[in-house]
């Protein structure tokens, strides 16, 4: 049985990972990111305040908080998964595919667009260039993004300007398109939960494209889906539209940011 610590199980991604990972073949300790509130205390999950004796016998810590004391982990022999939403940049990142490298001691997470965008090829033959938009909702932000844009939604409704301290943007009721990587584009827009990812595909040289069946995990639906059905689904939910000749389509994918950003890639690195 895989023993892991979670530091900070108090936050959004922490008590997702207490809850996904407590029915499977491990054993997990919740420990919170500092001192304990007494709203803390008194929750639905009991968390212990971190201390670095309780990390004897623990085979993988997960980051999904900074801990309060940075010594915590000071002499700590095993591994760690960096999942913070600002993970340490010299960490190498999770694999796409498989399970936990051999020799690898520390891993630090992916955002949910590279995993969903790693799953085309194995929805779609025949690709040659894809290109698209990603419409983020707040949810990859974790409990700060969710609890930003309630407030910020409230204080407009009272007629006062938003606070934007917290998401270090306006999201309430604006979207917000964000400078363009490569041929992908991201805007914000004010959804709490469900992404979703709209992607011009072009064939190959000499291909057409074509849909394959849905690999586990991926649902495929006959119109796109709304962020409100993403945020509700553990599916991948996706829709394509291909041109006539078959030589371009829309492909429409529609997914939970921690689900699969996460939740799902935890597990498959973790073999569980």
């Amino acid at each position: 049985m895989l023993k892991i610590a979670v530091i900070g199980a108090g936050s959004l991604l922490g008590r997702e990972l207490v809850d996904t990972l407590e029915p499977r073949e491990c054993s997990v300790l919740p420990l919170t990111h500092g001192p304990m509130t007494r709203d803390e205390e008194f929750g639905d999950l009991v968390m212990f305040a971190p201390e670095a004796a309780l990390l004897e016998g623990i085979e993988l810590v997960i980051l999904a908080e900074t801990p309060a004391a940075p010594e915590l982990l000071t002499g700590y022999q095993g591994r760690v998964l960096d999942l913070r939403a600002e993970p340490e940049p010299s960490l190498e990142p999770m694999p796409l595919v498989g399970t936990w490298p051999a020799g690898k001691i520390a891993l630090r997470g992916r955002p949910a667009l590279e995993q969903v965008l790693g799953t085309i090829p194995r929805l779609v033959e025949g690709l040659g260039e894809v290109s698209g938009t990603h419409l983020q909702s707040v949810a990859h932000l974790g409990d700060r993004g969710v609890d930003g844009l309630m407030e910020q939604t409230a204080a407009i409704f009272k007629g006062e300007d938003p606070e934007i301290e917290k998401l270090g943007y306006r999201a309430a009721f604006e979207v917000v398109p964000q400078a363009p990587r490569g041929r992908m584009i991201t805007v914000r827009v004010p959804a709490f939960h469900g992404d979703l990812l709209i992607l011009h595909l072009r064939a190959a040289e000499g291909r057409t494209l074509a849909r394959l069946e849905a690999p586990q995990g991926v649902e495929w639906r006959e119109h796109p889906a709304s962020s409100r059905e993403v945020a509700v689904s553990p599916f991948l939910l996706a829709h394509f539209a291909p041109a006539e000749e078959g030589r371009t389509g829309i492909l429409t994918l529609g997914f939970d940011p921690i689900l699969w950003g996460v939740l799902m890639p935890v597990l498959r690195l973790l073999d569980l």
